[in-house]
């Protein structure tokens, strides 16, 4: 071969392997600087190992059982969680470590993290049955995050990363079923389930301008799913066997409270001035899972994978429990909390409705 040829040849070779280095630089580059996550078990990643008052603690086998090296426990669920496959998927990183987790290296504070405190709420009355950490509280915690965030990057710096991060927001679920469905205190102060609603409502918009006041800008909020689907709410209805069926009455409130809900993210979005709020539409996915469930991969979503699968949760699943050994084929992993099969396709289905929030 001529040199000409060779040096011909060595240039184009050079040039073939920076275009490949470009295009996986591109396929890699994160989406948005950070993720920022609050709410309740559906996206506390960990938290409440660190937080001596709760009952909700999964800091054992078999949660978590299918996450890569097994090491982080926490996450109601027996892998990722809705939160960390966003989080994936956008490219930020794998894995959203719990706040409060120990010795958090500073990469993984300017990446983001989760506030989230299983078995909390937006009414504060939800945690005197839990124990949990209010979604109240949060954004205190978040404060002190934002300051530990600008000892790393600097007060700009910090605020351009709290700016662009995507927030996750995730709670509700056990304002209905610690306060309304199962101990009745808020059903005697607010019989009609739609002034409760309301009330819950009302909680989660101070919440969200909270953040906002703290430079949140790029917002999504998801709504209830289909709690009457529950395996434990139709254990708690007396529905057991092969003949359970979703509580339809919940079901009804839910689809009534993500109606509200969609109306006032639109009012709030409008309300502050460089906002984008989204929602996030939990319910029609799960259902969608439930009803149909041999197009998602399932045998069973009447019961979780855990025990009977009729009531176990928390500390009734453990070691000693019965586990099923095809858990990507159950839509649950415990009575309460879906399988990591059930959160891919959930964050899979969010996915154009998050893609929004990168646009603004």
């Amino acid at each position: 071969m001529s040199t000409s040829k060779t040096i011909a040849a060595v240039l184009f070779l050079i040039t073939l392997v920076a275009s490949c280095n470009a295009a996986d630089n591109a396929a890699t580059k994160p989406l948005a600087p950070a993720i920022l996550i609050f709410g309740d078990s559906t996206v506390d990643t960990g938290n409440n190992n660190y937080h001596s008052e709760t009952y909700f603690k999964v800091n054992h086998i078999p949660y978590g059982i299918d996450l890569q090296g097994k090491t982080e426990k926490g996450r109601f669920s027996n892998g990722k969680l809705y939160c960390d496959i966003v989080a994936s998927k956008l490219h930020i990183k794998e894995l959203v470590p719990p706040f409060l987790q120990p010795n958090l290296s500073n990469s993984e504070i300017m990446t983001g993290v989760s506030f989230a405190s299983a078995g909390s709420g937006y009414d504060d009355q939800t945690m005197l049955t839990s124990k949990a950490i209010p979604v109240s509280y949060q954004p205190t915690m978040f404060k002190n995050y934002i300051t530990r965030l600008k000892g790393i990057v600097g007060e700009k710096k910090a605020m351009e990363i709290i700016n662009g991060a995507i927030v996750v927001i995730s709670a509700g679920t056990n304002d209905f079923v610690l306060n309304y469905y199962g101990v009745s205190t808020r059903r005697h102060e607010y019989p009609k389930i739609s002034d409760y609603q309301n009330f819950v409502l009302t909680r989660l918009e101070n919440f969200v301008k909270e953040l906002y006041t703290l430079g949140c800008r790029k917002i999504s909020v998801a709504g209830l799913s289909p709690i009457g689907c529950l395996p434990i709410q139709m254990t708690s209805k007396f529905r057991r066997g092969i003949f359970r069926t979703c509580v339809k009455t919940e079901n009804k409130d839910e689809l009534l409270y993500n109606e509200k809900l969609q109306k006032l993210l639109l009012a709030i979005e409008a309300s502050l001035p460089g906002s984008k709020i989204v929602y996030i539409n939990v319910y029609d996915p799960m259902m969608d899972m439930f009803q149909n469930p041999t197009k998602h991969g399932f045998k069973e979503t009447k019961k979780g994978c855990c025990g009977t699968g009729y009531f176990e949760t928390g500390d009734l699943c453990n070691s000693q429990s019965k586990l099923c050994s095809n858990r990507s084929e159950y839509m649950f992993f415990d009575s309460i909390h879906p399988s990591f099969a059930a959160y891919n396709y959930i964050a899979t289905s969010a996915n154009s409705t998050i893609a929004k929030l990168l646009d603004a």
